[in-house]
């Protein structure tokens, strides 16, 4: 949540970048403080505060103290500790879990409400209204994409999902006013999501990005008014194999999965029995 601020920073107002230097230099003590004493600490207006918090991606002064107090008295450290080559398999899943563990809490804290509000109700609407979903995602995030896309088919909507780059544009060529582009970077850098990106916008699209802020499809998103979900991470993207960013992605994705299924309610229901009895004939009987 600290790096999210620090990253945000420079294109802040003067005034919000006094705010965000008073929380980044006590960030205990700015969860206990109450907005006038914070004001007054950072030398600007009530509503000044509140603007700050809306800027880094949070609903209000509320919800953004509320999960900052989750992040900085989290117990579980928020860093990798690298394994060893002798390293016995004992330890490897203390590492390995206790990592995934801190990733999993503080993007929880992190998660910015609003924008999944919009996501879901975006992603509802194209359901509801027999429009299109297609998912998109290159290596690592090409088989988020295809996780999404089966989860979402047993909603019942129209979805795909395109981990080739010209299959991509050929599909985002397809695509109309009222579809849903669902776009999934680790790095928020791969020139074949902003190509995809660019040509989606262009056909009226909305546009929905799971990817890292302060990155170039992030900065693509919040100047053309489209969705952004940030989801970030210390994981190195340009030495490590993806490890934590697939499980972020892949709970962000059963987020929306889940808000969804919510929305489009009780008609869901009879399908997903029938899908389930059907199923059942394809396993050994006990």
């Amino acid at each position: 949540m600290l790096e999210r601020v620090k990253a945000a920073l420079p294109a802040l107002p003067p005034a919000e970048q006094r705010v965000a230097k008073l929380l980044l230099n006590d960030a205990r003590a700015f969860t206990n403080l109450p907005v006038s004493e914070l004001a007054d600490r950072a030398h600007v207006s009530k509503p000044t505060v509140v603007r700050f918090c809306r800027s880094v991606g949070y609903d209000g002064l509320a919800d953004f103290k509320r999960k900052l107090a989750g992040s900085v008295n989290e117990g579980v450290p928020f860093v990798h500790r690298a394994v060893d080559e002798d390293e016995k398999p004992a330890d490897l899943i203390v590492k390995v879990v206790d990592n995934a563990v801190a990733a999993l809490l503080h993007y929880r804290n992190d998660a910015a409400s609003h924008a999944f509000e919009r996501a879901v109700n975006a992603l509802s609407e194209s359901a509801v209204n027999g429009r299109r979903i297609e998912f998109y995602g290159v290596g690592n995030s090409g088989i988020v994409a295809q996780d999404a896309q089966h989860k979402f088919f047993r909603l019942g909507v129209n979805t795909a999902a395109c981990s080739d780059g010209h299959v991509q544009l050929m599909s985002a060529t397809m695509l109309q006013a009222g579809d849903c582009a669902v776009l999934i970077s680790n790095s928020g850098r791969s020139r074949d999501m902003l190509d995809v990106a660019d040509i989606a916008r262009k056909k009226g699209a909305t546009l929905i990005f799971i990817t890292a802020s302060g990155s170039p499809l992030a900065a693509l998103a919040q100047s053309q008014g489209q969705i952004l979900l940030a989801v970030d991470h210390p994981e190195d993207y340009d030495r490590y194999s993806p490890m934590v960013s697939r499980l972020l992605h892949l709970v962000a994705v059963d987020i929306l999965t889940t808000g969804v299924a919510l929305r489009l309610g009780q008609t869901l229901r009879p399908m997903l029995q029938e899908i389930k009895r059907n199923l059942r004939s394809k396993r050994y009987a006990s």
